[in-house]
């Protein structure tokens, strides 16, 4: 893939040699469950609409997770001393890297003809659904579904061929590629107050009065 840069009057197209993984916090330190994501995330559509993948991930406080957490950290540091010699792996000897290496090399899928139908059917239903949630809500998509999107899940779609060796990326492919974004990009663009409450339009307009009143943060 390419990046396009247009900054203080240099334009120029880069190679993007590696994939990209970020992690930021919400404006306010901690995820506000009554805020919608575009408030919560607080970045440009344009910026949000160049991730494949987009995971909310809250800090839920409940005693059997927070006692696994607690449990794998305190492990972790007891067992640091433990630790002797160079923990690097040699080459010969690390199967999972090897693997990788030897599905870049070899493995190129491109989609069937029935996956290729499968996708442009459920990426139309996902813009048909998205259309309709911004008509019901009054406010735009916090993560607009684009191109860009169908692009994404296509890339997806292809590299759960890869991992399995298959020149091929077939139908259970693009709907495994499918979950995947709707439990990450499509959850974080419905997420939000409206996700929790249905909003008749007294409630919607009273709303709006209220954020026009109350300054952010109170």
């Amino acid at each position: 893939q390419t990046i396009s840069i247009a900054k203080a009057g240099i334009t120029t197209v880069l190679n993007s040699r590696t994939s990209v993984l970020a992690a930021a916090n919400p404006p306010s330190g901690r995820y506000d469950d009554l805020k919608t994501a575009q408030d919560n995330i607080d970045l440009q559509t344009t910026i949000l609409s160049r991730f494949d993948l987009i995971f909310i991930v809250k800090d839920i406080r409940m005693y059997s997770q927070d006692k696994i957490i607690a449990s794998h950290i305190i492990k972790v540091h007891a067992s640091a001393d433990a630790v002797s010699g160079d923990p690097r792996v040699p080459k010969e000897e690390n199967w999972l890297k090897r693997y990788i290496e030897y599905c870049r090399a070899n493995c190129h899928p491109r989609l069937s003809e029935s996956a290729a139908t499968r996708l442009q059917h459920n990426y139309v239903q996902i813009r048909q659904d998205m259309r309709q949630q911004a008509n019901e809500s009054g406010e735009a998509a916090a993560v607009p579904i684009t191109v860009r999107q169908l692009e994404a899940i296509i890339r997806l779609s292809e590299s759960l061929a890869k991992m399995r060796l298959s020149h091929v990326a077939t139908e259970d492919h693009v709907l495994e590629a499918i979950r995947l974004f709707t439990v990450s990009t499509m959850d974080a663009a419905k997420s939000g107050i409206n996700q929790q409450v249905n909003l008749t339009g007294e409630m919607a307009q009273a709303e709006t009065q209220i954020k026009r009143r109350i300054g952010i943060g109170n």
